[in-house]
Parts: structure tokens; C-alpha cells; sequence
């Protein structure tokens, strides 16, 4: 399948991703580079310096809502993805009536609780929907140790033990990896479900 092919596809394609920090401003990215139709992004929180050494944001941005300058980062990039960005804190209500119609969610938080209560919530209330979480991507190196695991319809990426401390900080180069891992895996959910729905009508 080549690239023309791919972004045909994509086009018609809707991928949600709940946060928009280190793991959801990359992969927000990846994905449009790469012609993803629609993304539903969401956050309440607004842009740091200390986010500067791994998130997609820039000094001139700072204080400013990450949702919402995400989506301006993302128009210089690709101006045909459509944006649709929610400044809200996601509790189990608001993660079902946002993310309902996506093809894919992506968990993009660094809270523990967080990250627990969206799993729950998407495995209980939308079970169809594929969901993509990011789990152990702290500190530096050992790149072997990062792996995806699939239980279901939950898809889990990073090392799945290394959790954020003053000691072990969240950096670009691990954070970077396991968003597009992330990205990666959507685009090939999103193509193989393309693939099976295309075999189905032809047979």
C-alpha cells in the first residue's frame, strides 16, 4: 500500500486522544503528518516550561491551553486535519460522550488514576472502540525493554514498569518513542480494519 493509498484511507478516519502532554502532543503529530482525517483532542491543562524537554510546544506558547495551541501546531503541519478540541477535565461521563464516535483512542495522562479510570471506562462503555495506552516510558535509555502487549481491545505500550519520579524524569527521547509506538499501532488498527472491511464487501 503506498503513501497516496494510505492517507485516502486516513482521510475518513477519526482517532481520539485524551491528553495532550508528552505522549498525546507527539503522537497528535505523528498521526497528522501522516493524513489522519480527524482528531478529538483533550486537556485542560495549559503549557509549562518544565513540559518544553518533551511535549510539542515552544517558548512563545507558554501559559497558553495545550489543547488549543496543540491544534494551531497541527494546522502548520497539516491543514487538512480537522480539530476538534475539548478544554475539559475527562471523567468517565465526558471520556463516553467525546470519544464515542472515534475509531481509536489513544490514553495520553501521566496520572496513574487517570490513566485506570479511562481503561475502565472505554473497557466497560466502549468495548468496540480500540484503546492505546501508554504505560512506562521514564528516564533514558534501554530501548529493548520498550514492547507493546495486547489484551483484548486494549492495546498497552512502554515498559510497563518505569513510573515518573524527581529521580527517573519523563524525556523526550523515551517519551517520543512509546507516542509513536502509540501512533504507530492506531495506523495499523486503522488500516487492518480498512483491509477486513474491504474483503468482507467484496466477498
Amino acid at each position: 500500500m503506498n503513501f497516496a493509498e494510505i492517507k485516502k484511507i486516513l482521510k475518513c478516519k477519526k482517532v481520539g486522544i485524551a491528553g495532550c502532554g508528552g505522549l498525546g502532543s507527539n503522537c497528535a503529530v505523528a498521526l497528522a503528518r501522516i493524513g489522519i482525517g480527524k482528531l478529538v483532542i483533550v486537556d485542560f491543562d495549559v503549557i509549562e516550561k518544565s513540559n518544553l524537554n518533551r511535549q510539542h510546544y515552544y517558548t512563545n506558547q507558554l501559559g497558553q491551553k495545550k489543547v488549543f495551541t496543540l491544534e494551531e501546531n497541527i494546522f502548520f503541519i497539516n491543514p487538512h486535519v480537522k480539530i476538534e478540541p475539548h478544554d475539559v477535565k475527562l471523567g468517565p461521563k465526558e471520556v463516553v460522550s467525546i470519544f464515542k464516535k472515534c475509531d481509536v483512542i489513544i490514553e495520553a495522562f501521566d496520572l496513574a488514576e487517570m490513566k485506570q479510570m479511562i481503561i475502565e471506562t472505554v473497557m466497560t462503555e466502549l468495548p468496540d472502540i480500540p484503546l492505546i495506552v501508554g504505560m512506562g516510558m521514564a528516564g533514558y535509555g534501554d530501548n529493548e525493554s520498550i514492547k507493546m502487549e495486547q489484551h483484548g481491545n486494549l492495546f498497552i505500550c512502554g515498559d510497563m514498569k518505569t513510573a515518573i519520579a524527581e529521580d527517573i524524569p519523563p524525556l523526550a527521547p523515551r517519551v517520543g518513542i512509546v507516542a509513536h509506538m502509540q501512533a504507530n499501532k492506531a495506523l495499523e488498527i486503522l488500516l487492518k480494519n480498512t483491509k477486513n472491511e474491504n474483503h468482507t464487501k467484496q466477498s
